[in-house]
């Protein structure tokens, strides 16, 4: 409960500190005064079950999946067109929600004082991670939702891997962006929350900083889970991924997704898709990779990384390459985080909404 009360705390101050642009300070000193503030010190593990902020969540009794391609996505030359992926972002956020305009759509997921985190997937370099031109896509809805500038989080793992995909690492006043490995005083936190079987210090801009986050994977399969998507991509803010990729990272993968620091505060995923890979993964492997064209929009991370699977496979079998799970790696997370109630895998209860 105490680490509860100081969490709240800490989103306070960086709100404040975010309006007085004092926020990120160099390496090495203080950031947010979390160094050592009730921490010091070994301490037990913090089950899920001792937690506020495990809520109830019901997945609905339908989810809605939106696909949108264009041919024209990506030029010729590999570059994304931003004015397109834009217009896509907001229409179907718009067909998502329900609602007519974009502003009302995103601010129907986002508040203006919402501290939002983009989680970015950044592992295959430029090659192979989220495009510049959709993060910025989803940074401009968030401002229509009134969300400023200030309050946005670009976050990956380590600044090196998002520099190598193309972005700026920034710690100024405004727009920031960095890995977790920036944090001054300790990037990850110093006690380990435990869910399921998994035991693990989550990215303190997940766990500190951060009230809500936009979950921006990529399409791709992976060579022990099957696919990396959606769930998947949050193995990026624990500090030891290594010890749960056994048994195709089953049941890992959900139960990490199902605490509150992830559960709770992804409000929205966007997978980009623009590439996709169907073998090789996690690594850009050009051989298996092809221009699907597309982005999916989803509140279910279950029925993305279901229907994800789906367009690997249909993939796989058009390169006469066998099935995941005749390459022993069927992604059976997925099915797993459908009986936690994380999301729907049910294809008859999936309605993929085609743009």
């Amino acid at each position: 409960m105490v680490k509860n009360n100081m969490a709240r705390a800490t989103r306070r101050q960086f709100l404040k500190a975010v309006g007085a642009g004092l926020v990120l300070g160099p390496l090495g000193g203080s950031f947010l005064g979390l160094e050592t503030v009730g921490r010091a010190g070994p301490a037990p593990a913090l089950s899920i079950s001792d937690r506020a902020e495990a809520l109830p969540l019901q997945p609905p009794a339908k989810s809605r999946l939106i696909i949108a391609r264009h041919e024209k996505f990506l030029g010729g030359d590999g570059k994304a067109n931003g004015g397109l992926i834009g217009k896509a972002l907001d229409d179907g956020l718009m067909r998502l929600s329900g609602i007519k305009s974009p502003d009302k759509a995103w601010a129907s997921l986002f508040k203006p004082d919402d501290v939002v985190g983009l989680k970015l997937n950044c592992l295959a370099k430029r090659a192979f991670s989220p495009h510049v031109e959709l993060v910025e896509s989803i940074i401009r809805g968030l401002k229509l939702a009134g969300v400023r500038e200030g309050n946005i989080i670009i976050f990956d793992r380590t600044s090196k891997e998002l520099k190598e995909a193309g972005f700026t690492i920034s710690k100024g006043g405004g727009l920031k962006c960095f890995g977790t490995d920036e944090l001054s005083g300790g990037g990850y936190e110093s006690r380990p929350e435990v869910v399921g079987r998994v035991g693990s210090c989550f990215s303190r801009v997940i766990s500190d900083l951060c009230t809500a986050i936009v979950n921006v994977p990529v399409l791709k399969d992976h060579d022990l889970a099957g696919v990396s998507m959606a769930m998947k991509n949050f193995y990026g803010v624990i500090h030891n991924p290594n010890k749960y990729h056994d048994n195709n990272c089953d049941p890992y993968v959900a139960e990490l997704y199902s605490h509150p620091y992830v559960r709770g505060k992804v409000r929205l995923t966007v997978c980009d898709a623009l590439v996709a890979q169907c073998n090789g993964g996690p690594a850009y492997k050009a051989q298996w990779a092809w221009r699907y064209n597309g982005l999916l929009m989803g509140i279910d991370p279950v029925a993305m990384d279901s229907v994800g699977a789906n367009i690997i496979e249909e993939k796989r079998r058009e390169m006469g390459l066998p099935s995941l799970e005749q390459a022993g790696r069927k992604p059976k997370y997925i099915q797993t985080a459908a009986s936690l109630g994380l999301g729907i895998d049910d294809p008859s209860r999936i309605q993929v909404v085609e743009t």
